[in-house]
């Protein structure tokens, strides 16, 4: 736990929340400025500030949580067309709070949300550098 962190406190109890979903490694609850009626934060009880700092099973653990939440929302009655998952990983990506989370929000057609950004199919040769690059990165057991 981190003294500083607002999702520590959450998880602490000592920050108000509405609990939605919470086991051993994981807690999900409303977000307070949500995207759409619904919107949930999925977020391990122990600290990381980023995936950087996220044990991998983990990080399964959360995305587990999420999938069975983005069924429930589905099932919940609230407006929900389609869901996305959507986690933002640093301040480039947005991200505000240095805790890790997983959003987990309901869609509806017109609902306004929406990412921008440059969309255009990129050359082959562009795309296969990328992924060599990529792929040196990973670690020799993942390749």
């Amino acid at each position: 736990m981190s003294d500083d962190c607002i999702f520590c406190g959450v998880v602490a109890g000592t920050v108000e929340s509405s609990r939605v979903y919470e086991d051993d490694a994981v807690l999900a609850f409303m977000d307070i400025q949500p995207v759409t009626n619904g919107h949930l934060l999925v977020i391990p009880k122990a600290h990381a500030a980023s995936l950087e700092d996220l044990d991998e099973e983990l990080g399964a653990t959360m995305f587990r949580a999420g999938h069975r939440l983005a069924a429930a929302l589905r099932a919940s009655g609230l407006p929900c067309d389609g869901v996305n998952m959507f986690l933002a990983d640093g301040e480039a990506a947005f991200q505000e709070v240095f805790h890790v989370h997983l959003h987990v929000f309901p869609r509806t057609p017109g609902d306004g949300f929406r990412i921008d950004a440059d969309w255009r199919v990129r050359p082959r040769a562009e795309l296969d550098d990328s992924a060599a690059l990529v792929r040196a990165a990973l670690p020799a057991h993942h390749r």
